[in-house]
């Protein structure tokens, strides 16, 4: 599937002086219309890849389902952007508890915080799992080099799931959001247990990331930028150690550090 999150598009470039006609590889950007129990739930625009995994990793986000268990049929009809899922269970979508909702692929305000279901889905974390910073260092490292269609487009989000040695899974998305649905989609529907793993990501540990991270089960989340203040509070709250600016030898860890010891 990964073929299709990026396409060649003739541009002008300027270099050195000079304009020339080249072929630029350029994201995709697909607009994906979620029906749940044929009402409409959202539409969701993202990288076309990996649609299963994303609509079943936003729902379990969400808190309209559980497992995958919960899911009596899903289907993607790509030639028209809709996918439809049907649940065994008649799930109430009541707009008291859900907000249908447009959530684009930019950062920032496409989606809100605390919604109703944000309070009941959210977790507080158990892991006893610790990391050495070299490790936190390598996972890192490792992400960035596997992240092909970022290097070629510079256009994606990249995030992955991985135990203290080793990244299990890896998604990229224009959308962050999508991404991190795509890894708890790819979790739920292969029964991984993610308690004890790592959540790896390229961008900002904002609340909305850190909110996810609880909702997936993991206890750390490992970025190369920045966190904003509600995220670090939220990462007090609900005991997931944050450690962000992983560049070349160095990071900051703020909160819980118990999880971060020496080499």
């Amino acid at each position: 599937m990964e073929e299709k999150i990026s396409a060649k598009w003739p541009i002008v470039k300027y270099e050195n002086g000079q304009l020339s006609r080249i072929e630029d590889e350029i994201v995709s950007e697909f607009p994906l219309t979620i029906y749940v129990n044929n009402e409409e739930f959202a539409t969701m625009v993202c990288s076309p890849t990996y649609f299963n995994e994303m609509v079943i990793g936003f729902l379990a986000s969400e808190g309209v389902i559980r497992t995958k268990n919960d899911v009596k049929s899903l289907k993607i009809d790509e030639s028209k952007g809709f996918a439809y899922i049907d649940l065994h269970a008649n799930q109430v979508t009541s707009q008291q508890y859900y907000s249908k909702r447009f959530i684009g692929s930019c950062c920032g305000k496409s989606r809100q915080f605390y919604f109703h279901n944000d309070v009941r889905t959210a977790k507080t974390s158990t892991s006893t799992t610790t990391l050495t910073g070299k490790q936190c260092i390598n996972l890192m490292s490792k992400m960035q080099q596997n992240s092909v269609v970022f290097q070629s487009t510079g256009g994606v989000h990249n995030a992955a799931i991985g135990d203290t040695h080793n990244l299990i899974v890896e998604r990229s998305d224009i959308g962050r959001h999508n991404a991190l649905d795509k890894l708890y989609g790819h979790c739920l529907l292969n029964q991984i247990p993610v308690r004890d793993k790592v959540l790896v990501f390229s961008g900002r540990i904002s609340s909305e990331v850190l909110t996810k991270a609880t909702k997936i089960g993991v206890g750390i989340v490992l970025s190369k930028s920045a966190p904003t203040d509600l995220a670090i509070k939220l990462a007090q709250d609900l005991n997931i150690t944050a450690v962000g600016f992983i560049r070349g030898s160095s990071f900051n860890v703020y909160s819980h550090p118990h999880r971060i010891v020496e080499d």
